[in-house]
């Protein structure tokens, strides 16, 4: 088998990626020809997630000028930290004056509103439970947007979300997603491989994230205080951020539906909690997850968080003939055929060129061309598509029963119906016990559909 695939040869091949919604240009990018015009940034969300992506952001190589203009979140020490970092690291890119500085549940709105239609970029990087609103409202405007993954905890908010794309599509506006790996270049030659036989007939894909344990403590009086829930419970309350298991196994359930080019019918699943936990978030700690996609194939994804276990990151493809690794640790495009079922570095019949960048800075490379070219760009359908599958595996382990797509797209269950109202001193949608555990899916009494 030929070690390489033709630069020729895998733009020909690219018309597949532009009819599955996968990025148009996933091949590495040198400089762009047209577009001259300063990009401006406005961050809303200033965590990790922000702070990661404006540097992909500003590192596009020859990508013209790009700078920060704008910041805004709840809590002003999370962006006075993340612009000092900023600054550190990017100097006078970082633009952003003490009047572009929003504090408060409506700061997104003033955020976006210092942006120019058509031209900068609102980075929508908060957890899941507000992410549509913010979308929403920066599409209205006629700003491009990066959103962060998840998309919504809840069916409600992805429908949600799903009208924010399509009215994107009316309305020219780009959208790039937060699921990186289908802008690798590894990956896109390894499909190519699968779609042109090299695995024999593709029978199943299988996924795993399995790491070390993260559990809540108890959160006295801050338990049933909004702002509090939103710091603490970023992955521990399903109504703030959808959940460990979404928030981190997305990626390669996305994968196995972008290596079946489908969207799964149904899934079944199972899940629990590991002897003698004392965590007091909403999450089970083990879930696996059975995907029947329309042909009646298979992908098998398990999520766990266990010490002194395995661990693995990893997504793999079974063929009739060969078996192939897709992904490897941290989202790294560990991308391998090998000569038979066995899965042995030693075994290896095949392999890409090596991915240049990462995942994360090919995503912001080909979002940067797409808006300096003026190329049609929007991940929002396949993206809010990527989230329901992960949404329905998520109530399949919760609920203990095969749940179909159908089931999952049009239910009308939220968690938060207020979410256009919230302020300092809103509600909690979900209070613990009087020994400070959340309520936990118990199947028969658990509702999330």
């Amino acid at each position: 088998m030929s070690n390489e695939i033709t630069r020729r040869q895998f733009l020909k091949k690219g018309a597949w990626a532009v009819s599955t919604g996968v990025a148009a240009s996933a091949i590495p990018t040198g400089f762009f020809a047209e577009g001259t015009h300063t990009i401006r940034l406005a961050l809303i969300g200033c965590g990790g997630r922000g702070r990661g992506a404006v540097a992909n952001a500003l590192s596009v190589p020859n990508g013209g000028p790009i700078e920060l203009y704008a910041m805004a979140d709840i809590l002003e020490p999370k962006i006075v930290g993340t612009l000092n970092a900023l600054r550190r690291r990017f100097g006078n890119r970082i633009r952003v004056t003490r009047d572009r500085m929003f504090v408060g549940f409506d700061a997104y709105k003033k955020a976006i509103d210092v942006l120019r239609p058509g031209i900068d970029i609102a980075m929508c990087t908060t957890r899941a439970y507000i992410r549509p609103v913010h979308v929403e409202y920066a599409v209205k405007k006629g700003v491009y947007v990066f959103m962060e993954k998840p998309f919504a905890p809840d069916p409600v908010g992805l429908r949600r979300m799903l009208r924010a794309a399509e009215e994107a599509d009316r309305k020219g506006v780009k959208i790039l997603c937060g699921l990186q790996c289908r802008h690798s270049p590894a990956r896109h030659y390894l499909i190519e491989k699968i779609r042109e036989g090299a695995l024999g007939e593709l029978v199943y894909v299988r996924a795993n994230r399995w790491g070390g344990a993260s559990w809540l403590q108890p959160q006295g009086k801050k338990a049933t205080d909004l702002v509090s829930q939103l710091q603490f419970g970023r992955i521990h309350l399903f109504w703030v951020g959808s959940g460990h298991m979404v928030d981190n196994l997305i990626h390669q359930i996305d994968e196995c539906c972008w290596i079946l080019d489908a969207w799964p019918v149904k899934a079944h699943g199972f899940g629990g909690r590991v002897p003698n936990s004392t965590d007091c978030g909403q999450n089970l700690d083990v879930y696996s997850i059975e995907y029947t996609f329309p042909d009646g194939r298979k992908a098998f994804c398990g999520f766990r968080r266990m010490r002194k276990a395995e661990t693995e990151f990893a997504t793999y493809v079974h063929g009739s003939k060969r078996t192939a690794q897709f992904s490897g640790r941290v989202h790294a495009a560990t991308v391998y055929l090998f000569k038979d079922m066995r899965i042995d570095r030693h075994n290896v019949i095949w392999e890409p060129p090596k991915d240049k960048f990462s995942p994360w800075q090919y995503e912001w490379n080909d979002f940067i061309e797409s808006i300096r070219k003026d190329r049609p760009h929007n991940e929002g359908k396949r993206a809010v598509y990527a989230d329901f599958a992960a949404l329905m595996g998520r109530a399949a382990c919760h609920l203990n029963r095969t749940v179909t797509w159908d089931e999952v797209f049009n239910s009308n269950f939220q968690f938060c119906s207020y979410l256009d109202e919230l302020d300092y001193d809103s509600p909690v949608p979900v209070k613990p016990d009087a020994s400070g555990h959340f309520p936990v899916p118990i199947p028969g009494q658990w509702t999330e559909l």
